[in-house]
């Protein structure tokens, strides 16, 4: 989870910040490509793989059906990465996620997303009213490119005009090749060092350690429940997967 690395290093670099800032780009470049406008992007769905590539997790604020020059107007997201015209209520398009890749990428560089603060109704009005703060220490591309994503006014944001192609282009991209990162050519800036499916270690313990409910099972002899489940024949028509034998289950 990028969240947990963020937590932990309080910040990143700014070679590891424009690596994950460009395949979290392709990602959302791939579903404005599809019509979907992605309106979530935050650390804490953004998940690394064993290798250290970015995985977009978490699709349950997506809008489908958004072409180019479409607008929708549900107040969603996550306070800290909305944009300014989702805080007002406007119509906004498929820039909203151009916003948050901003945001993201400040928290990545400075270790807080741009305008935060702990009240909620301050941090609106900071979005809607406060000028960005960049502080010494980044390239000058990388000041850029915060400017031109953190705009408020989504007509003149980077990536209004002409969505991800605006992103490729800029000069904080400029040492990088899209087609080897898209070709997962480029190895990544960090390994996580993953031991296998059930390693939790770069996961955050305030999830890990969350309770699991378990199902409802009114009796504990399981050849029981296994025949009550092979009588029910026509309980999954329609499907066809079925799963490896398990204990208790074969």
């Amino acid at each position: 989870q990028l969240f947990f690395h963020l937590q932990r290093e309080r910040s990143f670099p700014e070679h590891r910040a424009r690596f994950y800032a460009a395949e979290i780009a392709s990602a959302l470049g791939y579903l404005h490509s599809i019509n979907i406008v992605y309106r979530d992007l935050k650390p804490e769905n953004i998940l690394l793989d064993s290798l250290g590539h970015v995985v977009l997790t978490d699709f349950g604020l997506c809008k489908e059906g958004i072409a180019t020059s479409d607008t929708t107007a549900t107040f969603c997201g996550t306070p800290e990465y909305l944009a300014p015209e989702v805080i007002k209520k406007q119509p906004y398009d498929n820039t909203v996620d151009w916003w948050c890749l901003g945001a993201v990428l400040y928290e990545m560089l400075y270790g807080l997303p741009p305008f935060y603060c702990r009240d909620v109704a301050e941090m609106y009005d900071n979005i809607l009213h406060k000028p960005l703060v960049l502080r010494p220490g980044i390239s000058l591309t990388a000041w850029a490119i915060l400017e031109e994503l953190l705009e408020k006014d989504r007509q003149s944001r980077l990536g209004a005009k002409e969505d991800f192609l605006e992103i490729q282009k800029h000069p904080f991209f400029e040492s990088l090749s899209w087609t080897d990162l898209l070709q997962k050519k480029i190895p990544p800036p960090f390994n996580p060092n993953v031991v296998g499916p059930d390693d939790i270690g770069n996961f955050d313990a305030v999830f890990t350690e969350e309770m699991v409910p378990y199902s409802v099972c009114v009796s504990s002899d399981y050849s029981i429940v296994n025949a009550s489940v092979l009588e029910a024949d026509d309980a999954f028509v329609g499907f066809s997967y079925a799963p490896p034998s398990e204990d208790g289950f074969s």
